[in-house]
């Protein structure tokens, strides 16, 4: 044997150093991922959460109630599923989510991993956030019905009263519980939905003029609004009182936020009248809704599109201005089509419902 040999031989390692390697680099592994599994990440995760189905039961003070119910008007039985999606979210400034969770989430297609101020905002406080959500959801109850209702040929009017003003923010000092808002900028108010259209029109950059009722009395004001998450806001919380001419009740607990007022609508209109809206087929969707039927975008859309999935629905109602965040995302199986009123909603569900062809159905294309 060489001398070259013998040297290249006794220097490399042994089968016990390469086992004693191996074990270390197995324990750093496992150090690694326990430090991953215990240090807190600046995020949150967002995740498919619960389904309802509004022509179905919630389940309400330990008993089952229906979603929707409309006591003094004949209704019509239903078939098929008409369900609303809503999102979950793994954490919170008090309990972030661990590194490994974040890891983990990355590799989801239905997970979605945001920074955490983008979900709390570190300038509005927990019980400024519950309510607000609490509020933007009655209001797109009241809407949803509004909006079914009207579909349906009945007279709804309607008014916009302030709940409440944010401290700091730019309607505080200038406008007071219990004002009526009746006008943006010359233009008439009946809904929240209008009012947030034509602030977000009036942008940040002039003041809006408010038109309202005081105790009785007419006045206008101006407020300057200001940008929060992509939209203009004066900082007031508002609820829209409708004259229904019949009760209709909603009965969804510990859900919040906008997003499920056009499955309401459907699910309002499919009860009502007399022809099966779904015809036996099991439909999903979501996007807010105001009194006009107005179909507008909402967050978390790859969520409720895993969410349908995981429900067995075939179809999936998407608001058109969210068909940017749905195209490569659509699950197996899932047709989506794009809606922006509710109209083209009730369009999809009748050539959905009476086998039709699909294909010149608005759908989401890149």
């Amino acid at each position: 044997m060489s001398a070259f040999a013998r040297y290249a031989r006794d220097a490399a390692p042994g089968r016990g150093d390469r086992g004693r390697m191996g074990v270390l680099l197995l324990a750093a592994a496992f150090v690694l991922v326990l430090l991953l599994g215990a240090v807190p990440a600046p995020y949150v995760i967002e995740q498919p959460g619960p389904v309802y189905d509004t022509l179905g039961t919630s389940e309400h003070d330990d008993s089952e109630r229906p979603l929707i119910s409309i006591p003094d008007e004949k209704t019509y039985p239903t078939t098929g599923e008409l369900n609303l999606l809503t999102v979950s979210v793994l954490g919170s400034p008090e309990s972030p989510p661990h590194w490994l969770d974040v890891a983990t989430a990355w590799f989801d297609r239905s997970k979605t991993v945001v920074p955490v101020e983008s979900v709390f905002p570190a300038d509005v406080t927990r019980s400024e956030r519950d309510e607000e959500n609490r509020v933007l959801m009655v209001n797109s109850q009241r809407d949803a019905i509004a909006a079914a209702l009207l579909e349906l040929g009945y007279e709804v009017p309607g008014t916009v009263t302030v709940q409440g003003v944010v401290d700091g923010e730019p309607a505080d000092g200038i406008l007071e519980e219990g004002d009526r808002i009746t006008s943006v900028n010359g233009t008439p108010v009946t809904d929240y939905g209008t009012l947030q259209d034509l602030i977000a029109r009036n942008g940040t950059d002039a003041p809006v003029e408010l038109g309202l009722t005081r105790d009785g009395t007419a006045m206008t004001l101006q407020v300057t609004p200001r940008q929060r998450d992509d939209a203009a806001v004066v900082g007031v919380l508002v609820s829209t009182d409708y004259t229904f001419p019949f009760e209709v009740s909603i009965q969804l607990d510990d859900v919040g936020g906008p997003s499920a007022g056009m499955m309401f609508a459907l699910g309002i209109i499919d009860k009502l009248e007399p022809s099966d809206l779904t015809g036996g087929e099991n439909i999903a969707g979501t996007g807010t809704i105001d009194a006009q039927g107005t179909v507008g975008p909402i967050g978390g859309i790859r969520q409720k599109l895993y969410g349908a999935e995981r429900a067995g629905a075939d179809y999936f109602l998407a608001p058109e201005a969210n068909c940017d965040e749905v195209v490569d995302h659509v699950p197996d199986g899932l047709q989506v089509f794009a809606v922006s009123t509710l109209d083209d909603s009730l369009a999809v569900l009748d050539a959905v419902a009476a086998g039709s062809d699909l294909g010149d159905l608005p759908r989401c294309t890149s």
